[in-house]
């Protein structure tokens, strides 16, 4: 039986939390008793029964922060959300918790311990240690002090950038080159004949793609690059401030060596030498790129250099101009309901699973649930939510979130994954269907991988479910599954004019896979851009001025700072998990694109290598080190060659 969100009130939200608060501290109760004197039966199980409990009462509380149309229940499950993770920390930083698990860790019990249940122990053991239990009492109080601030923080950034509000207000005659479906599905503005574009993604993006006017564009990307900058500046300052003073008290070099202990990478100068390796060959091509750019630009008639609020728009011209592919005639082929049609079909059959439609109650009325089932026994595998379209106070992102976690409860029941697809895509407009831009359809396909990451999972374990693996790796079963994007024997399964219904030419589907690589250096440059920002707030003790950071890095995005601008502040991964992990991104799509490249070399929809990646890649979850996970899938140690040649500068 699946939660029932539309009965969610400002009470409920807490009393969720509450409710497993009281049911945690009676477990810990109950491990305390025996001095830590018990089996791995009590002490671990114990553990990974409050694991559980805590994360299905974010799912059925806290997460409707995100997506809630209440204002009042949104604010509500922040509050709620604050006091779970606030909890969290001092349940891990309680010393006599800690003194417990140690002296079980000690026993012959424990020694004896292998597979899942030594990595948990393991991994416990870990989370006492950056609590600060290996400090003296005055600086571990002085971390959980942190870590408390640090939740506030985050909730609050989240927050500011949810409820932000902006538009930028223009007439008829300004939009008089973008398609009438965009202009339809416009806000009215505050005079007659004028129209607002909010900051939604599905407002701005076409509009910086496709408007001839300069001007407008760069006042539209000046709003949308201030987002959030009043509120939320004064959060990062200070949340940078109390990540530096943490890695100060545990003795590291900066936040970045202190947090990275739990990825992949491990430390700041591997990420440093990982973009070495690419920023040559990369930079050499984006000079290319930004020299192609202005030729179009000044052929218009406007003015160099090249400016962050052109990029977009050059893209999409040389699109057109050099490919034949206008993304908006594109879109047509495009419809929301074929294309989760054509992802369903691709990864059933891939993956050996079925899905089914579930009327249950939603938390919004355009909401869609659904459950996922094993083809071959008819098993139930998860059940999943799919909330695609922008509305006020939602998410303003896209991002999968998990809301029940695989494992075992105390009674020995198996709980199967609940997780929700969260984005911010093109909504129907009037009589007409969702066209998705193909970006969108690329994101639609880049989160269900987390679905399925999350779905698959058969860990016993609640902290080993799904998504929860190294943090550098998690975007790799995300970003594979973006390669059938461009494939175009894939596309033409399910690409169908919305009107006609006749499939996507094939002369266009093979212009839009050539058009792959068209400005790729300069995406992934930004891409680089983006984590070295990361790094550098990250990865210093002493106080720096992150505007600082903003100009110097754009030197290697190849354009110049938008000056005004500070996009930091809307930046959610800085707050949202990816600090000092922004890289994560790019490092990951190496091992991303390395396994696909069994898929490009087996077949592209291949069952047989799909229902191996599905038993070694995505049922395993975090109960395995992801470089043997790869290791296990690929049959040999990872390679970046397939990495390089999706790039276009490999061999």
């Amino acid at each position: 039986m699946l939660f029932d969100y539309s009965s969610a009130t400002v009470d409920s939200v807490s009393g969720v939390v509450e409710t497993a608060i009281v049911r945690s501290e009676s477990l810990i109760a109950d491990l305390l008793a025996g001095d830590g004197d018990k089996p791995h039966r009590e002490t671990l199980a114990l553990l990974d029964e409050v694991d559980r409990l805590t994360s299905v009462a974010y799912g059925h509380g806290p997460f409707l922060g995100q997506v809630s149309t209440d204002e009042e229940v949104r604010a509500a499950s922040r509050g709620a959300e604050e006091r779970l993770r606030k909890w969290s920390l001092d349940l891990v930083s309680r010393r006599d918790l800690y003194e417990a698990v140690r002296a079980y860790a000690d026993t012959e019990d424990a020694a004896a311990l292998t597979g899942e249940p030594a990595r948990a122990l393991e991994h416990t053991m870990r989370d006492f240690r950056l609590a600060g239990h290996q400090l003296e009492d005055a600086k571990r109080k002085r971390v959980q002090e942190l870590r408390t601030r640090m939740v506030e923080l985050q909730i609050m950034f989240s927050a500011n950038l949810a409820e932000y509000e902006d538009a930028l207000e223009v007439g008829a005659d300004d939009l008089e080159d973008l398609p009438d479906s965009y202009v339809d599905g416009l806000s009215p503005g505050s005079t007659a004949g004028t129209y607002r574009i909010t900051m939604a993604y599905p407002d701005v993006i076409p509009f910086l793609e496709n408007s001839p006017r300069r001007h407008l564009r760069e006042a539209l990307a000046f709003k949308f690059g201030n987002r959030a900058r009043e509120t939320n500046t004064p959060v990062l300052e200070e949340a940078l401030s109390i990540r530096a003073e943490i890695a100060r008290i545990f003795g590291a070099r900066s936040w970045a060596h202190h947090a990275m202990q739990t990825k992949m990478a491990k430390r700041p100068e591997a990420v440093e030498d990982f973009y070495g390796s690419l920023f040559g060959p990369l930079s050499e091509a984006g000079r290319g790129e930004v020299v192609a750019m202005g030729h179009l630009l000044v052929s218009e008639g406007h003015d160099l250099p090249v400016r962050r609020w052109d990029s977009a728009y050059c893209h999409t011209r040389q699109m057109k101009r050099d490919y034949g592919v206008d993304p908006i005639e594109v879109a047509a082929y495009f419809p929301l309901d074929r294309v989760i049609q054509g992802l369903f079909d691709i990864t059933q059959a891939v993956f050996g699973l079925r899905y089914e439609p579930v009327e249950t109650p939603r938390w919004h009325e355009e909401v869609r649930a659904y459950r996922m089932i094993d083809s071959s026994t008819g098993d139930l595998v998860a059940h999943f939510y799919m909330d695609l379209h922008p509305r006020e106070g939602k998410f303003s992102h896209a991002a999968a979130f998990p809301l029940v976690p695989s494992g075992r409860d105390l009674a020995g029941t198996e709980h199967r994954p609940v997780s929700a697809i969260v984005a911010n895509l093109t909504r129907p407009r009037g009589e007409e269907p969702a066209l998705l831009l193909h970006d969108e359809v690329v994101t639609l396909f880049h989160e269900f991988g987390h679905i399925l990451h999350n779905s698959l999972s058969q860990a016993g374990v609640a902290r080993f479910s799904g998504t929860r693996t190294e943090w550098d790796f998690v975007e790799a079963p995300s970003q594979i599954m973006e390669n059938w994007c461009w494939d175009p024997e894939v596309l033409r399964t399910f690409a169908s004019h919305h009107a006609t219904g006749e499939p996507i030419p094939e002369d266009l589907v093979g212009r839009l896979a050539e058009a792959r690589n068209l400005n790729v250096a300069l995406f992934n440059l930004r891409q680089m851009m983006l984590g070295q920002i990361d790094m550098d707030l990250h990865t210093t003790l002493e106080t720096v001025e992150p505007l600082d950071v903003l100009r110097r890095r754009a030197a290697t995005g190849l354009l110049p700072h938008h000056d005004g601008t500070y996009m930091l502040a809307s930046f959610g991964h800085l707050l949202g998990g990816y600090d000092a992990g922004y890289y994560g991104y790019l490092w990951a799509e190496v091992f991303g694109q390395d396994m696909f490249s069994r898929f490009a070399e087996e077949g592209s929809l291949s069952p047989n290598v799909g229902m191996e990646y599905r038993r070694k890649v995505l049922e395993p979850g975090g109960t395995r080190d992801a470089y043997d996970l790869l290791r296990d899938f690929l049959g040999r140690e990872p390679r970046n060659d397939a990495f390089l040649r999706k790039l276009g500068i490999g061999g």
